[in-house]
């Protein structure tokens, strides 16, 4: 093989790889996409947002093939695919643990998303204490040359969650995951600690909701706010709106 080939199939198999490896961005931005509009919309109705932020990454090629190797199968792209589904990774950290079904079911009644593995680590803890509810997705990103379908790892978990979390793997880095027992038991006893303050600071929240549904009844039905503007709306509007209540309870009376 001349120098030149071996430049072309060099350049080959960079524009595949680069290709390959685009395709999982691609699709962290279209659930991330999802995310923003469906935070939105629960925001506007529910006064809150269930989301407090959103992470992404995408695992390193090093980490890929380490974990294919791991599972005993060729290097091949297609391999890859076929067997690898946490190459795009989307972390969603939620205030409350209610707030994490909630957005799980908003993106597993998406059309165009098919859930492929679900794994509740909050209703059943790892050993460690490791809370977390995790989602295998697959989701279409639409390409110059057609449609691809690609999986998506999303973690939801509550702020304490993450916190522990973050603290957990700190720690397994810094000893080379040979972690002295005594820290072992202070991390399931931190495991425990924020367990206990998510179920506080969710009764905290159910109280503050029914204070805030009782707000709500005295506002006036007109104002509507969408992006921190202040809507309101014309009498021919809540005509429209008070004639579709007469309707629907009319329907209903009917169907009884």
């Amino acid at each position: 093989m001349n120098q030149m080939s071996q430049l072309d199939q060099m350049k080959r198999i960079k524009h595949e790889i680069t290709r390959f490896v685009m395709v999982y961005k691609f699709a962290l931005d279209e659930i991330e996409t999802k995310i923003d509009i469906l935070k939105e919309e629960f925001e506007a109705f529910h006064d809150y947002s269930p989301i407090e932020h959103t992470k992404s990454r995408l695992k390193s090629p090093e980490s890929i093939l380490k974990k294919l190797y791991r599972k005993g199968y060729p290097i091949s792209l297609g391999n890859i695919k076929e067997h690898i589904k946490d190459i795009a990774g989307l972390r969603i950290t939620c205030s409350f643990i209610s707030d994490i079904y909630k957005v799980s079911d908003m993106l597993q009644k998406q059309s165009d998303i098919k859930v492929l593995d679900v794994k509740d680590y909050i209703a059943n803890p790892k050993p460690n204490g490791y809370k977390s509810l995790h989602l295998i997705i697959e989701v279409p990103v639409f390409l110059s040359d057609g449609t691809e379908n690609v999986c998506v790892e999303v973690q939801i978990r509550t702020i304490a969650m993450d916190f522990w979390a973050s603290l957990e793997h700190k720690i397994f880095y810094k000893y080379n995951k040979d972690v002295p027992e005594h820290m072992l038991r202070e991390l399931k006893s931190a495991a425990d600690a924020a367990n206990h303050l998510d179920h506080k600071m969710e009764r905290l929240h159910h109280e503050i909701q029914e204070i805030k549904d009782l707000q709500a009844e005295e506002e006036d039905p007109r104002k509507i706010i969408i992006r921190d503007q202040q809507f309101m709306l014309p009498s021919a509007f809540m005509e429209i709106i008070d004639q579709a209540a007469d309707r629907f309870i009319s329907d209903k009376d009917n169907n009884k």
